[in-house]
């Protein structure tokens, strides 16, 4: 038997890492894959491996990632370890790209995506109190073009503009209903 991957996708602020920290920790058998960043570790961070720009880039050209990307001037990458507890059954729920994403379908199985959304003022506020950028880095995480989700990809969407309690058991019951892009009827 093995395990679903799920990509938390959305733009910066919707709440991902705090649905999934939520999520995993109301259904433990889910394994959070934990993301090599390349940024300092702070105090209330989302649980990541940080690198430098070097490490990174050795790692990469080592092959340790299966998944990778750039955003906002940082470099992530998702290990291919963190992938292993699929082979035991267990589902893998990742922080991913949206742009990323036709990489991640060619890479990973069965990938089952998630697009989590809330207002912009919502995602200002969260972005300001997290305290990570300036003023003129929100005001471009929240201006970001991105790319649409490929027509071939289907997701679940959710709204995450009310409590995280709220948004968490959207998650979940957006997990138990999904069906992996290898299952799905064309």
């Amino acid at each position: 038997m093995s395990g679903r991957a799920v990509a938390v996708v959305g733009p910066s602020g919707a709440g991902k890492d705090t649905l999934i920290a939520g999520a995993v920790a109301r259904s433990p058998s889910l394994h959070w894959a934990r993301r090599v960043i390349t940024r300092p570790a702070r105090e209330g961070d989302e649980p990541f491996e940080p690198a430098t720009r070097e490490a990174f880039d050795a790692r990469l050209g080592r092959g340790e990632f299966l998944l990778h990307w750039e955003a906002h001037g940082l470099a992530y990458g998702i290990p291919a370890t963190e992938f292993a507890p699929l082979a035991e059954g267990r589902d893998v729920i990742f922080n991913g790209s949206r742009a990323a994403l036709t990489q991640a379908a060619r890479v990973v199985p069965g990938l089952i995506v998630v697009l989590v959304t809330a207002s912009p003022a919502i995602r200002a506020a969260r972005l300001a109190a997290r305290g990570r950028e300036a003023g003129s880095d929100i005001a471009s995480r929240l201006g970001r073009e991105v790319p649409d989700l490929p027509a071939d990809l289907p997701c679940v969407q959710i709204d995450n503009g009310a409590t995280p309690a709220e948004g968490v058991a959207r998650l979940l019951a957006a997990l138990a209903q999904a069906v992996p892009v290898a299952e799905r009827s064309t």
